[in-house]
């Protein structure tokens, strides 16, 4: 048996829209955006390690006003700011939400290739608090991959679990020049840096001495966080 998904159903498009519509304006950029990861001095002079990293986003100011339009549109209060000067992370963050069983997996995963479409983004981390929904967004990309692929034009992605055995794979998602999909339990940020085993935070010989989170923080990558409200009233 072959499941069919349809690509028509308005309300899932709407809610893709309220994403990109928020960087409306922004240019289109499919050019390679590099950014230094390393840099050393070396008998030969000095080597520099690259990766690629997401085009930078538009001021603050176009976004308030685009996502004012997002909520106008929707019958949301409109928000006075992004983010305050109070808020542990000086970045936006948004909620986009939706009820159970309309497709909220579909609609993230559709929203990252349409980020790709619109604004060149390519560097995607989807963190999730359990075992058990992260093999179901993983099963998820797999049955939805022909499917994605056809939508646009059979566009290149790579997808993978964040496993702190495998850092190679950590190294191609800061170098590769494909839409990257990195899928990680909320546990591997929450755990205190100076715990045995919390492998992200950590300096490792095989990454040239320094910590595989700068490896992903380097990137400027999009994070999509999967059932928020399950970890937003707790540190992690």
């Amino acid at each position: 048996m072959k499941l069919r998904f349809d690509s028509t159903l308005q309300y899932q498009l709407d809610a893709i829209s309220a994403v990109t519509d928020l960087l409306d304006g922004m240019p289109s950029s499919a050019d390679i955006n590099a950014v230094p990861l390393i840099s050393e001095e070396m008998e030969m002079g000095t080597y520099t390690e690259l990766g690629i990293a997401n085009p930078p986003l538009l001021a603050q100011e176009f976004i308030r006003e685009n996502l004012h339009k997002v909520q106008s549109g929707n019958d949301i209060p409109k928000s006075v700011k992004l983010f305050d000067k109070s808020d542990v992370y000086q970045f936006p963050n948004f909620s986009v939400e939706m009820e159970t069983g309309t497709g909220k997996t579909y609609v993230y995963l559709r929203t990252i290739f349409e980020l790709n479409r619109l604004y060149g983004f390519k560097k995607f981390i989807i963190v999730v608090p359990s075992v058990a929904i992260r093999e179901g967004v993983t099963t998820s990309i797999k049955l939805m991959r022909e499917h994605f692929r056809g939508l646009y034009e059979n566009c290149a992605f790579d997808d993978f679990v964040y496993r702190s055995k495998d850092l190679s794979q950590v190294r191609q998602f800061a170098r590769n020049n494909e839409i990257q999909i990195m899928v990680i339990n909320i546990q591997a940020f929450a755990k205190d840096a100076e715990k045995a085993g919390n492998v992200i935070h950590q300096e490792q010989d095989k990454m040239s001495g320094r910590r595989p989170i700068e490896f992903v923080q380097a990137t400027n990558p999009v994070v999509i966080i999967d059932e928020p409200q399950s970890v937003d009233t707790t540190p992690k």
